[in-house]
């Protein structure tokens, strides 16, 4: 992984964490609420500290499931051209 603020190579990674010590994780919106409430679905997230820019990056940890999940398209998409030609130009 490279930092994006500078190009470097030089990143230490570590885990993103609040004030009592707890590791910070996010909680995707399709997970249901008492999932979330309960502590389902949560993914957990890395950070990456840069040591010539000390730019910060985050990186979520999903799975495989989660990358099956969320890459599904319904249909085959149309490429961009097609798309910004066919958005009207009116309101």
């Amino acid at each position: 992984m490279k930092c994006m603020a500078c190009g470097s190579f030089f990143l230490v990674e570590g885990t993103l964490s609040d004030g009592n010590g707890t590791t910070g994780f996010i909680n995707p919106r399709d997970v249901p609420l008492l999932k979330r409430f309960l502590g389902f679905g949560r993914r957990s997230v890395r950070a990456y500290g840069c040591v010539h820019s000390q730019y910060l990056q985050l990186a979520v940890m999903f799975s495989k499931s989660d990358l099956e999940r969320y890459q599904q398209f319904e249909g085959e998409q149309s490429n961009v051209l097609e798309r910004i030609k066919s958005e009207p130009t009116e309101l």
